[in-house]
């Protein structure tokens, strides 16, 4: 009798240790977009499937969009941290917190999203940005397409048009560039973009034609000046105490979902969207403006060229001697890394 209840304990224990290995684990991940966007369901859902599935069912992804698990300006912290497993965010929204990463972001850089995204993991990958990221387990990075500037009711042809205009800035960098031209720049998330500019609070924006879709900012603008002048770093990334707790098994699952293969899934999304956001303006008879060479137009070169020095040199102040150095790699790369 007695070795039967200790038969019966030590498959109890057994069993219950397997439950224990095979539990799922639940990956709480926080973004900005709309659940209802490509972009949720493109890239961020398409991750979090094909991770169940990699895991047989080990390891469930539970997105948070709209900002409802964490803030745009706090999700990255928030991975950090811990309040999230996965944060996904654009750079821009914590100023001065990766100042080599939004070099990328400097007029000229990004031609496209794919374009972008390779050049951005690229960075990443071969070391020249990976310390911004220490305090996090990152995986993937990409950008948006080139950003536009998008008024409601006044026409943009040169810099002089911006002159005492409320615009939304996506960054530091590129709120600069537009107070040097005389723009009053407003810092604000993508999601109260919308309420911001049908009440008046705003006269335009800067957003790439992805962004003008995803966030129905189309819907209330009727002026587009093509003048590639900022793109918008984006990052991916997981939080250390999160990867760490996992097993070997399924942090194998996590890494064979992560760097430059979805980096680039996720620029090919942003690319399509870039089309549909553009074609869509066309469609409700907007009128678009194009500068195909801001770097080399008599108009737009001077205060695009001013500013990418300004801000590269902002960084060798703050003892980032490097900042040329990683410039001149990203635009190299872009020639590499061309759609």
């Amino acid at each position: 009798m007695k070795h039967a209840i200790s038969r019966l304990l030590i498959a109890t224990s057994a069993l219950g240790l397997c439950a224990t290995v095979n539990a799922e684990t639940t990956l709480r991940m926080a973004h900005l977009w709309p659940a209802g966007s490509a972009v949720n369901q493109d890239i961020y859902q398409a991750w979090a499937k094909q991770v169940e599935e990699e895991s047989n069912g080990q390891l469930h992804v539970e997105i948070y969009p709209s900002q409802t698990l964490s803030k745009a300006d706090q999700a990255y912290e928030a991975a950090a941290n811990g309040i999230a497993d996965i944060s996904v965010t654009l750079q821009g929204y914590t100023a001065g917190r990766f100042p080599l990463t939004e070099i990328v972001q400097l007029p000229g850089v990004v031609n496209s999203a794919p374009q972008g995204a390779c050049i951005l993991q690229s960075l990443y990958d071969q070391g020249d940005i990976a310390g911004e990221y220490e305090d996090t387990h990152v995986l993937f990075l990409f950008t948006t397409g080139p950003a536009y500037l998008h008024t409601r009711d006044t026409e943009i042809k040169s810099p002089e048009d911006l002159e005492g205009l409320r615009i939304r800035r996506p960054s530091e960098v590129a709120g600069e560039m537009l107070d040097s031209m005389g723009a009053q720049p407003l810092g604000m998330p993508a999601p109260d973009i919308y309420t911001a500019l049908q009440r008046g609070v705003m006269d335009g924006l800067s957003f790439p034609w992805e962004a003008m879709k995803v966030f129905r900012i189309n819907e209330l603008t009727n002026y587009h000046l093509q003048v590639p002048y900022y793109a918008g770093a984006i990052v991916a990334t997981m939080s250390q105490a999160a990867y760490d707790r996992l097993s070997p098994e399924m942090q194998a699952v996590i890494d064979d979902n992560s760097g430059m293969a979805w980096s680039l899934k996720a620029g090919q999304v942003f690319d399509m969207l870039d089309k549909a956001g553009r074609e869509e303006a066309v469609a409700q008879g907007d009128t678009l403006h194009i500068v195909e060479d801001p770097l080399d137009d008599p108009d737009w070169a001077a205060p695009l060229k001013q500013g990418t020095e300004n801000y590269l040199k902002r960084l060798e102040e703050r003892g980032l001697d490097d900042a040329h150095a990683i410039y001149e790699k990203a635009l190299a790369l872009r020639d590499q890394c061309e759609a």
